[in-house]
């Protein structure tokens, strides 16, 4: 029996020591640019470190509120949380493996039993059985299949704390770029509405000509038909604010139209800062979620590779009860009816029909399909972040333009309405030039929102938005 627990503790020893089988985790390696691609307004662009509250660039109280009453009552978000606290719960189980199982039991009975062969004949008797003891079992984790599984519970919950913080970028983003559709949509109502009144005024004019014989029906019809092509304009800019309104209310967690009061009041475009921080390509490794949570998943399906291969291995375990039984309730507390067990087991497989060969080569599959899948997000990261840089720096360099044409254009309005009532111009002239007018200026204000949107995508595609700080995939022995 000595020798036995002998044998026993030295294995508890080597097991505490840190002998493990399996795979160690290694970071993939991945070609990472030493810097963006330079886009053609690189002025707008600076190379310090994202900041994480970027919706605040925008100095706009009204963007940041939303995005305040988003953090706290959007129902994507809470139930992005329960996943982060279900995955902890799941760790905590894991762990608990590592320390020894206690369990207490009680029980009371009654037996009935016969006894026969005496010399006086037989007879029954009954009697009652009163039991209270304590169990204990614990399996010294030699091999390391508990801390695998704790390792791959960890990594678990550090890929619902990554996707967690993708489900917060994500809806600010969302946000963000529906309140900049919104009051772009109600700056292009604005605009629809002045070139109406410019329109409604020539059609006014053109009927007052056309009485005094300066002009033709024709004129007139044109003038209408010019002046109702505008209008029409108009419900599709309705419904578009109206959209962009019932999905920030339920961005918020409420109802549709719960923002509708609030935010039907005309406000400008946020405006976009003068220079947008990307940071250097290596940290967006570290700064995008959807990243980190892939590279947790290749963690957590790296551990469950050594977990797989402990199977192949003896289990030790130490098992103990303690307790009292008596025929008498009273006579528990006497200590004449002590009993215990305990000793050491071992659990070896000899036939399992392949069953954990199997399991190794199906988590080593996973391995390398949570590598693929690492390596293809990291891709996606970069394409996404270069496409963004480029848009944002090309509807810029756009929009700049169309400032110079809306300038022009109005000019050459003004100039034809001149001629027009001076006799030097027809009217063709005046309604090609309210055309361009009205066609550019919807287009500009497309692109001041386009701008912002652009800002808006770029900031989601490096990451910013949430806190950093890393969370830690590796897990020690029971002290930790």
């Amino acid at each position: 029996m000595k020798s036995a627990l002998a044998i026993f503790l030295s294995l508890l020893a080597l097991g505490s020591a840190g002998c493990m089988v399996g795979p160690k985790y290694q970071r993939p390696a991945a070609a990472v640019p030493q810097q963006w691609p330079t886009p053609p307004a690189k002025k707008a662009f600076a190379s310090n470190t994202v900041t994480q509250e970027w919706w605040k660039s925008f100095h706009n109280q009204e963007l940041e509120s939303l995005v305040a009453r988003v953090i706290e009552d959007n129902l994507d978000l809470k139930a992005a949380v329960a996943r982060v606290e279900e995955a902890r719960a799941n760790r905590g189980v894991a762990r608990s493996d590592l320390f020894p199982q206690v369990n207490a039991v009680a029980s009371v009975s009654r037996e009935r039993q016969a006894v026969f062969g005496l010399p006086f004949g037989s007879f029954v008797y009954e009697t009652n059985l009163y039991q209270g003891q304590v169990d204990m079992s614990w399996e010294a984790d030699v091999f390391g299949r508990v801390r695998n599984e704790v390792r791959g519970a960890t990594a678990d919950l550090a890929a619902q704390e990554s996707d967690r913080n993708n489900v917060l970028i994500t809806l600010l983003a969302d946000v963000a770029t529906n309140y900049a559709q919104l009051r772009g949509y109600q700056l292009r109502l604005a605009i629809a509405a002045r070139n109406i009144g410019i329109q409604q005024e020539t059609l006014d004019l053109t009927r007052a000509l056309a009485k005094a014989g300066q002009a033709t029906e024709r004129d007139v019809a044109q003038a209408e038909a010019q002046l109702e092509s505008t209008r029409a304009t108009v419900p599709q800019l309705e419904t578009g604010c109206a959209t962009a309104i019932h999905r920030l209310g339920v961005l918020v967690g409420s109802e549709p139209n719960a923002l509708a009061e609030e935010l039907s009041k005309t406000a400008p475009l946020p405006v976009v800062p003068a220079a947008v921080p990307v940071g250097l390509p290596s940290e967006l490794l570290e700064r995008r979620p959807d990243i980190r949570r892939s590279e947790a998943q290749l963690v957590a399906a790296t551990a469950r590779v050594g977990e797989a291969k402990a199977d192949f291995f003896p289990k030790f375990s130490l098992t103990g009860s303690a307790g009292r039984e008596s025929t008498q309730l009273h006579l528990l507390a006497v200590g004449l009816g002590n009993v215990f067990s305990a000793g050491p087991s071992v659990s070896l497989p000899i036939f399992t029909a392949g069953r954990i060969r199997a399991n190794v080569r199906l988590q080593e599959a996973r391995v390398r399909e949570a590598e693929a899948a690492y390596r293809s997000t990291i891709l996606t990261a970069f394409e996404e972040t270069e496409n963004a840089l480029i848009a944002y720096a090309n509807e810029q360099e756009r929009g700049a333009r169309l400032e110079r044409v809306t300038r022009a254009d109005r000019t050459a309005l003004e100039l034809a309405q001149a001629q027009y009532r001076a006799g030097l111009a027809d009217f063709l002239t005046v309604l090609d030039a309210e055309r361009t007018l009205s066609e550019n200026e919807d287009l500009l204000a497309q692109s001041q929102t386009g701008v912002v949107t652009g800002l808006v995508s770029l900031y989601k595609a490096l990451g910013g938005g949430w806190p950093s700080a890393p969370i830690s995939v590796e897990v020690a022995g029971p002290g930790r």
